[in-house]
């Protein structure tokens, strides 16, 4: 008990006190002392007459000596007194400290149960302390705040453990049956095992994108990135060079129109895959002599950059979901598409401080753009328009 912080509260109270109790008590008593005539009183005799006679020598007691002789007692009696009182002071505050400090201390005891019945499993439960807004009504809240992360953080992350493994259980089961069929038909066609080797290749190939996916999200994630100043005009110039030959393979037309000086900071790989996942979803979107248009640059303070395809749109209905993960419209879900392409643009997006905007009709295209603040932060919110509109 002796190393609790109610002990500790308690001692140094009551020592406080004492402290400073036994500097008055000693105050008074010195400034009495001091002003005070503290001399041993003495007697002397002289001859005494009754009725004109002579009768002897009596012990004769001045006033001066009375006053002495009492303040001598006074001051006695005072010291006397002021070391019981300090004695029964201490005493006292002892038991008084250590119910106060209880008192103090109840919010932290409370603190500590709830911090010990949560666990990783269950982050439902929260302090919510009540009484006056103090430093410990401050922490309690402090706590509740990370708790509503980390309970945020432990659910997406089980959303995402279990996406992820319903997602790959397709695949595995794809391959494991098309294997499983040609392993146990020894006398196979050549044509059955090139058609199952081209779904497993299918198959095999929707788990490389979906894995690669959740390893740029879970990077974003952690602290792999550093952040640093760079153009971002150059970063979609770079992105866009990557896709203008697998454009002009489908027969589509990719047009730029970038500005200069579009200095941010952030990460150049990481920016450059958000914009890499827009065009590579254009470009399997668009039909055949269609046009991607990649532009960037700068309006009410915020930096920009859009893709925008001649693909078939989104639903309005759609394009509130667009960006999370694992959802796919009916091409998506056609070409066996992950779902986890916009998802990472917006988590890289909104890791920099941006936001991310779709705009879109059924049937004639869709366009997204992506928000970030300037190098040096932005005084306003980001613009709600379509700068390519």
């Amino acid at each position: 008990m002796i190393h609790t912080i109610r002990f500790r509260l308690t001692v140094l109270y009551s020592g406080l006190l004492f402290v400073l109790a036994a500097l008055v008590l000693g105050g008074i008593y010195w400034g009495i002392s001091k002003t005070t005539d503290q001399r041993p009183y003495t007697t002397e005799y002289a001859k005494a007459y009754r009725g004109g006679e002579y009768v002897g020598k009596e012990e004769v007691v001045f006033v001066e000596e009375v006053e002495n002789a009492i303040n001598v007692k006074t001051l006695a009696t005072l010291r006397d007194y002021s070391l019981v009182t300090l004695g029964a002071l201490f005493l006292a505050s002892l038991g008084i400290g250590w119910v106060l400090s209880g008192r103090v201390l109840r919010p932290v005891r409370a603190i500590t149960r709830t911090t010990e019945e949560i666990q990783a499993t269950d982050l439902t439960r929260r302090i919510r302390l009540n009484g006056p807004r103090d430093e410990l009504r401050d922490l309690a809240d402090t706590v509740d705040t990370m708790l509503d992360r980390l309970e945020s953080a432990f659910s997406a992350q089980r959303r995402l453990i279990d996406d992820a493994s319903h997602e790959l259980r397709s695949p595995l089961t794809i391959i494991r049956a098309n294997v499983d069929a040609v392993l146990a038909t020894p006398d196979a066609s050549d044509e059955e095992r090139t058609r199952a080797v081209a779904v497993v290749d299918r198959a095999t190939t929707r788990m490389t994108r979906l894995v690669e996916d959740l390893l740029a999200s879970a990077r974003r994630q952690g602290a792999a990135f550093a952040d640093a100043d760079l153009d971002l005009g150059r970063v979609v110039q770079e992105a866009s060079e990557e896709y203008a030959a697998l454009a002009a393979g489908r027969g589509l037309t990719l047009t730029r129109r970038l500005e200069q000086d579009l200095a941010m900071s952030g990460d150049h790989d990481a920016l450059r895959r958000a914009v890499a996942n827009l065009l590579s979803n254009a470009v399997r979107l668009s039909p055949p002599d269609g046009r991607v248009r990649v532009a960037a640059g700068r309006e009410d303070g915020w930096l920009w950059t859009a893709v925008a395809d001649d693909g078939p749109g989104l639903a309005e209905e759609d394009q509130p979901r667009v960006f999370d993960r694992f959802w796919r419209g009916e091409s998506s879900r056609r070409d066996r598409h992950t779902g986890l392409g916009l998802a990472i643009v917006r988590q890289i997006v909104e890791s920099h401080g941006g936001r991310v905007a779709v705009f879109s009709q059924l049937g004639a295209g869709a366009t997204f753009v992506l928000w970030f603040p300037p190098l040096g932060g932005a005084g306003t919110p980001a613009p709600a328009g379509n700068p390519l509109s």
